[in-house]
């Protein structure tokens, strides 16, 4: 009998786990709705003026100190991650892969203790805080509460320090949203600015009519153009990780389900043998009495 008490208060630990689950899982399809909504608005956006960009640099416009290349001494890591758990690998996978670039592609100017760090995220925070790299900036409350303002200055403020040469490149790693159960882990190069490439299917270039001319208004649109990709890297982001929790908590919901089942079952079959044995004890007793 002591076994069934143990299955007992297992089903019931499992239950509850089942109702924890079940409830996180409609929070996060909920906060995901909100934040897919938010970056497939912007994306056409971004994708637009970068376009526009693009097509008015294919031409000289002469040099911007933001898209001049040097070579790599101090490097800047943004790392963009959650500030809570329970999403499966989401966040490990953007600190794994930050290791393999510290080890790899950037490991003389890591050596040399030249890679600072920009943390959105908590788990990016404790991170670099653990390892005891260098962080110029935590900002854990934009993954929280996403804001454009806010993701501008630090913008501005990057490609102030980079026209300054106090950096020569900077990174943003994170979790480029594909759908609720895809997140596609990413790193990709924010300064210096690279040309944008032109799609295959485009043979003519659009022949627009500037006024200002092209190299005003190229300096001009550069900075928004810098502020848009960073705030599209958070947002993407952002409705990545909800994706990823509602994968992970329906999973651990469809688990939990399983398990009380089997439990169930096993309960089930452990009472019938209780109940067999006691039948066979009271027969048995009774045929030694009138025995």
């Amino acid at each position: 009998m002591a076994n069934l008490k143990e299955i007992r208060i297992r089903i019931a630990s499992v239950q509850s786990t089942q109702k924890i689950t079940g409830a996180m899982k409609m929070v996060a399809a909920a906060k995901l709705r909100r934040a897919q909504m938010a970056i497939l608005q912007l994306r056409p956006y971004s994708k637009k003026l970068s376009e526009i960009v693009g097509n008015i640099a294919s031409e000289d416009t002469g040099n911007n100190p933001l898209a001049e290349v040097r070579p790599v001494e101090n490097v800047v890591f943004i790392l963009i991650t959650s500030n809570k758990g329970l999403c499966g690998g989401f966040n490990n996978n953007i600190l794994k892969h930050t290791e393999y670039l510290l080890s790899s592609e950037y490991a003389s100017q890591h050596a040399k203790g030249h890679v600072h760090f920009i943390c959105m995220g908590k788990r990016a925070s404790d991170y670099v805080r653990n390892k005891k790299y260098p962080c110029i900036g935590n900002y854990d409350h934009l993954t929280e509460n996403t804001s454009f303002d806010a993701i501008a200055d630090i913008a501005v403020q990057l490609m102030n320090d980079y026209t300054a040469k106090k950096y020569d490149k900077v990174i943003i790693v994170y979790n480029e949203f594909k759908n609720a159960a895809t997140q596609i882990l990413t790193h990709e190069q924010y300064l210096p600015i690279r040309p944008a490439a032109q799609p295959d299917n485009v043979k003519t270039k659009v022949d627009y009519i500037f006024d200002p001319d092209k190299k005003e208004l190229y300096n001009a649109l550069i900075p928004k153009v810098m502020k848009v990709q960073l705030f599209k890297c958070l947002l993407d982001s952002v409705a990545s990780e909800h994706g990823a929790r509602m994968t992970a908590m329906h999973k651990a919901t469809e688990n939990a389900t399983e398990l009380i089942k089997q439990l169930n079952l096993t309960y089930n079959k452990l009472r019938q043998a209780a109940i067999t044995n006691e039948i066979i004890e009271i027969v048995s007793g009774a045929e030694a009495l009138n025995g």
